[in-house]
């Protein structure tokens, strides 16, 4: 019964990935074939145009088809994507050494900050390239392109803080209309020119790469483009499962994709006068309206995905301890993944209002947008490379065999696409800095401060066994929480609360949360529970980086298994106020430490991250040096 259920579910699911996983690379056609062309600087004929279209079918195929949909969509960690994840997988290799390991963790940085970039690219260029269109009809709307670009994303970016529930019921069936749509558009063009089928002969590509090769490597910046959000697939698995997407991709997108490729380049054949719009021009005159429409929403739906991607992964490195806690609302009662963080969908809209004002056109973006995508691309194919490794334990020359190829094209990417650096590459690459060095700061911060607050401290048992022995300790009634990250040693809120109140309560609970590197912890594998002495407890609570924390939850469940009766009015919870001062010294660099202290004291209050009533909640503080 339950495999019935999971075929049944599985065209649903299906669809349901067409509108997430695949809006980015679907409205790629938009301007992929055009920055080709206008890329390389290249007259339009024969060789160029297969041998462009035989590149993109290739790397197509070869770049998605194979690597992410055949080999990377392996590498789920508990049904989970994404570089976070792969990541996290890596970390796991008892190959590697701890010292190594940095290395692997900077590559997943680089990778997660590169994705940031592609949220504030992606809604930019998809918006303005559908948009595009309304010059075709009259050239009068130009100069009201970009206002209603910027209405559209001001739109967008207003109505995340309800959650995609509801949007989200259309996006599949749109999606899927409109990947019909360009796919029968370009087979009309292909009935009419016939011969542009020949691109799927490597003869052709392999004939432009070496008849003009500086040309070629120009040209394959531009043919990125056509794989843009490729990385999508492997970071929403965990959505919807592998097979749904692997479906999706091979059934619909993929042949879909390839047939508006061919379609355009068909066009171009009978008429290279069409460079100047190829997909709208493609498009029948009495369609054209209806198409940039459909082409609009399909850009919303991929600039909605993203969002939502660059939501999750925030989530996920706030959950790592990888970024200070911020804001996070649910927006669903239901699904758990459906999340809002005000600070980074503002942060995304200003920076995508900005990059709008800047380049004006989806032809001048193309220039930011490879950077960020062949980056990424390359960190991908080096952490599968080193899991097939160091975890799968492949061969080195299985390794070898599947590395060398995927690193020669990724560099050659990458290669490619850092000449557009002046032209607009350097916005990806400065976000990515930006974010790199973020995430850096605050990990190593974080590092410090632990480092510190265990020198010279107070180990637990030493302190529990003087206060038995001590006859001026008083005990009050009710139960304080401390909420500890160090569990071995005495938290700072409880020495504050003996020095300041003279007191401790009839109960005192150290609590610790880990959160651990898969996606969910099973409910039997939540909790641990120590008693130390009648009136000390010791409680860890394990979370997966997907998991949402809820303290009280938890202590509810870890009182069931101390036989001890659960009510919240009974509890104070004490919270450490640390208050981090620089000062000269070992350490981080004077401006990554005053970073630090920035976002240490920006930080959302722990009562809201961890759920627990505020009017419960007592902070004490203490001074830290670093």
């Amino acid at each position: 019964m339950q495999s019935t259920a999971k075929k049944a579910a599985l065209p649903v699911m299906t669809l349901a990935a067409l509108g997430v996983v695949f809006g980015d690379i679907g409205t790629s056609p938009l301007y992929a074939i055009r920055e080709c062309f206008r890329t390389g600087h290249m007259p339009i004929n024969e060789a160029s145009v297969l041998g462009i279209l035989s590149l993109i079918f290739w790397c197509m195929n070869l770049s998605i088809s194979y690597k992410y949909v055949s080999v990377i969509m392996r590498a789920d960690n508990n049904g989970e994507g994404g570089i976070i994840s792969l990541l996290a997988l890596n970390l796991r290799s008892t190959v590697f050494s701890d010292k190594n390991k940095i290395y692997l963790i900077a590559l997943g940085f680089i990778g997660a900050s590169l994705f940031f970039g592609d949220g504030i690219i992606t809604p930019a260029i998809s918006v303005l390239s559908a948009i595009e269109g309304l010059s075709l009809i009259t050239p009068a709307l130009d100069q009201w392109l970009v206002p209603i670009a910027l209405g559209i994303l001001t739109a967008l970016f207003m109505v995340q803080r309800h959650g995609t529930a509801t949007m989200g019921k259309f996006f599949g069936p749109i999606t899927l209309l409109w990947f019909i749509s360009i796919g029968l558009i370009g087979l009309w063009s292909i009935i009419q020119t016939p011969y542009v089928l020949m691109m799927i002969n490597p003869y052709w590509a392999l004939n432009f790469v070496f008849e003009q090769p500086a040309i070629a490597f120009i040209t394959m910046g531009a043919v990125v483009l056509t794989m843009t959000g490729g990385e999508a697939l492997y970071a929403d698995m965990g959505h919807f499962g592998r097979m749904p997407i692997k479906l999706a991709w091979f059934i619909i997108v993929l042949p879909c994709l390839l047939l508006n490729y061919a379609g355009q380049g068909a066009l171009l054949l009978r008429n290279p006068q069409a460079i100047e719009n190829p997909f709208y021009i493609l498009v029948p005159e009495w369609a054209l309206f209806p198409m940039i429409g459909l082409a609009t929403a399909a850009a919303v739906i991929a600039s909605q995905a993203v969002i939502t991607g660059v939501f999750s992964v925030a989530n996920q490195a706030i959950q790592l301890r990888y970024l200070p806690r911020l804001t996070v609302h649910h927006t669903s009662d239901v699904e758990q993944g459906q999340i809002y963080l005000p600070f980074i969908n503002w942060v995304l809209f200003i920076s995508v209002v900005i990059l709008i004002l800047l380049f004006e056109s989806s032809a001048e973006l193309a220039s930011a947008y490879g950077v960020a995508v062949t980056m990424t691309m390359l960190c991908g194919t080096i952490l599968i490379s080193t899991l097939a490794y160091g975890v799968w334990r492949w061969a080195w020359w299985k390794v070898a065999l599947f590395t060398i190829p995927f690193l020669f094209l990724d560099l050659v990417f990458v290669a490619s696409t850092s000449l557009k650096i002046l032209a607009g590459g350097w916005v990806p690459i400065l976000i990515g800095v930006v974010v790199y060095t973020i995430l850096m700061t605050w990990k190593r911060g974080r590092e410090i401060v632990y480092n510190r607050m265990e020198t010279n401290a107070l180990p637990i048992e030493l302190f529990i066994k003087s206060i038995g022995m001590s006859k001026e300790t008083h005990f009050v009634p009710g139960e304080a929480i401390f909420l500890t990250g160090t569990p071995n040693i005495v938290p700072h809120a409880m020495l504050h609360n003996i020095k300041h109140n003279k007191v401790l309560h009839d109960r005192n609970v150290m609590l610790t949360v880990y959160t651990q590197d898969i996606p969910y912890v099973a409910a039997a594998d939540r909790l641990k529970v120590e008693k130390l002495e009648d009136h000390f407890y010791r409680i860890f609570v394990y979370y997966g980086f997907k998991d949402q924390p809820n303290i009280p939850n938890a202590l509810e469940q870890a009182y069931k298994e101390l036989d001890f009766e659960f009510d919240m009015m009974q509890m104070s919870f004490f919270i450490s106020r640390d208050r981090i001062v620089h000062t000269v010294g070992d350490g981080m660099s004077p401006w990554r430490e005053k970073l630090f202290i920035s976002m240490q004291r920006n930080t959302s209050p722990v009562s809201d991250f961890y759920q627990i009533p505020t009017n419960r909640v007592v902070e004490l503080g203490s001074q830290i040096e670093i």
